[in-house]
């Protein structure tokens, strides 16, 4: 720092300063003897470049999408809402929440147990989670993920100008001893998916729930997130961790019960977390549309989704393949959701052999950070003939049988 201030002809302590504040702002990041280093470039689509490309006649098992035979049809619920703003148009000024949306919102997130606090809606999971963060931290905070865990989210946190911790994951969902030492370590923030995690299936079940808390009420000004996008879509209850802490937010979202082009979550949490956000979305978009919100209570009051069957198709749909695999000595994961995770020695040689086979699957390095290799299978429109071939194929690409032919 000397050294710069006499070459720049400015005193220390403005040096000084300078780095405090590249730091603060995530721009370096200091250790100690070691020095200062200028951060990597925060990504901006990073996992996305990950994707497979997937060749005509293959059969694509790497999106993540829903099965569209089990999505609501639209038109007639936005046929409504477009006939009520019709004679009630939406102009500056009105409540951005429809009254009916937060009322049905309300009503389930009380029957599972979430605490009571202001409702708002977001334009989906990942808009949610990006203002609840930057309602709280600043540039160089920690935030502990999930490994494997929603690539969207490992982009995003750095994106932020924040840092990743990294909590392993098992079927239960994030590990307790893993969650304490990061927490110890300096994390500001903790982001945890409930239900359906994305990739591995895992679901937080009472036991963990409760050693989760435990953890997190040793350290009561963690901000936690809660992703529940799994409602609708999955048989296991609801555990939530809510309210454990000071600040905290709960989101879930309609993509994956409704349709992905349906952009909308409710959002809920502490009265100071939720204020911010609405405080800074009044900046931005304003509101998220009152023509979408009613469109989606349409949806809800008609019952245009019977969450027990949708959750039942995509458990057969899983266990299936699930238990194929293990017929054939492979292990996987999928307590929940629409996905399978199968850990594997050679990530890359596993896909592009599954390709070669005519199955594209998803690279588990879109999902990892420090878990060791594997692959996302998923299994939403995966029918029982297929199960059988692609349960051979991946055993194959693994060494753990030969494959074999089908007529």
């Amino acid at each position: 720092m000397r050294e710069l201030a006499v070459r720049l002809g400015v005193n220390p302590n403005t040096v000084a300063a300078a780095y405090r504040t590249l730091r603060e702002r995530g721009v370096i990041e200091t250790a100690g003897r070691r020095g200062s280093r200028v951060r990597p470039k925060p990504a901006t689509t990073g996992r996305e470049e990950l994707r497979v490309e997937v060749p005509a006649g293959v059969r694509d098992l790497s999106t993540g999408n829903p099965d569209p035979a089990l999505l609501p049809l639209l038109a007639p619920a936005f046929a409504a809402a477009a006939a009520r703003a019709d004679r009630e148009p939406v102009l500056y000024g009105a409540d951005p929440v429809d009254p009916d949306l937060a009322r049905i919102a309300r009503a389930e997130l009380d029957a599972d147990g979430v605490p009571a606090g202001p409702l708002t809606v977001t334009s989906g999971s990942l808009d949610a989670i990006e203002r609840v963060l930057a309602a709280h931290l600043k540039p160089g905070d920690a935030v502990a993920v999930e490994d494997p865990g929603w690539g969207s989210t490992l982009d995003l946190v750095p994106a932020l100008g924040l840092r990743i911790l990294p909590v392993g994951v098992d079927d239960d969902g994030p590990r307790p001893d893993e969650l304490r030492g990061v927490l110890e370590s300096g994390a500001r923030a903790l982001i945890v998916t409930d239900r359906a995690q994305n990739p591995t299936g895992a679901s937080v079940g009472a036991t963990r729930a409760r050693a989760l808390r435990a953890v997190l009420r040793e350290h009561p000004q963690t901000l936690l997130i809660e992703d529940d996008h799994g409602h609708r879509i999955v048989d296991l209850p609801l555990h939530p961790l809510a309210g454990t802490t000071r600040h905290w937010a709960f989101v879930r979202s309609v993509a994956k019960a409704y349709g992905p082009d349906l952009r909308l979550a409710a959002l809920t949490g502490d009265p100071v977390t939720i204020d911010r956000v609405r405080g800074r979305q009044r900046l931005g978009p304003g509101w998220v549309s009152l023509l979408l919100q009613r469109a989606v209570v349409r949806l809800w009051t008609e019952e245009s989704v019977d969450g027990a069957t949708v959750a039942a198709a995509y458990r057969s749909r899983r266990d299936r393949l699930i238990d194929a695999l293990a017929e054939r000595g492979v292990v996987s994961h999928g307590r929940s959701g629409m996905n399978v995770w199968v850990p594997v020695r050679d990530e890359t040689g596993t896909v592009a052999h599954l390709l070669h086979a005519g199955w594209a699957v998803a690279p588990g390095a879109r999902y990892r950070l420090s878990t060791p290799p594997g692959i996302r299978i998923t299994v939403s429109t995966l029918s029982p003939q297929e199960t059988a071939p692609l349960a051979d194929a991946v055993a194959a690409a693994m060494g753990q049988a030969p494959a074999r032919t089908y007529a």
